[in-house]
């Protein structure tokens, strides 16, 4: 059954947990009209101005496509700042150089579709704050404390012991 989700007609809300200045906001229609997405996930979000997508960031196992439906804003990317406006269409391709992040630097609300592949799992890698982010779980990690596969594991015998093996 094809499902509608018709322009100028978004019901949009804030983000919950957001902080200044992330105030993303998602359009909710898709959500109350029933789309429940197996393979192609999509939202419609408006950035207010001033106000930031996200923090900087990439995805290590999915890609992303923005299309930019009505005003403008400023993408940072791995090659730097570039304004974007309505009718363009970004693509992300997973990894270090998909890193992606909008601003909207004008006094205008930019409203874009983000389409993204999902496979069930993602992590997310942040280059400004040094964080990983494991999907779905959500937990949140600080980069930098990497082990070997066995470190910690040399007591392994007194573990079983105490299991009364």
């Amino acid at each position: 059954m094809a499902t509608i989700i018709k322009s100028g007609l978004g019901e949009f809300h804030r983000n919950p947990g957001r902080i200044d200045p992330f105030r993303l906001s998602t359009d909710v229609t898709r959500v109350k009209k029933g789309v429940e997405p197996r393979n192609l996930h999509f939202d419609i979000r408006l950035l207010g101005p001033g106000e930031y997508s996200s923090p900087y960031h990439f995805h290590r196992y999915a890609e992303e496509l923005f299309s930019i439906l009505s005003g403008s804003a400023t993408l940072r990317t791995w090659n730097g700042l570039e304004k974007v406006e309505q009718g363009d269409i970004i693509f992300f391709e997973s990894g270090q150089t998909g890193a992606h992040q909008l601003h909207n630097h004008t006094a205008e609300p930019c409203i874009y579709l983000d389409v993204r592949s999902f496979t069930g799992q993602d992590v997310c890698e942040y280059p400004d704050s040094g964080k990983l982010l494991l999907v779905p779980s959500m937990e949140i990690f600080k980069k930098g404390s990497d082990t070997g596969y066995f470190d910690g594991e040399e007591n392994i015998g007194e573990i079983w012991r105490e299991l009364g093996m």
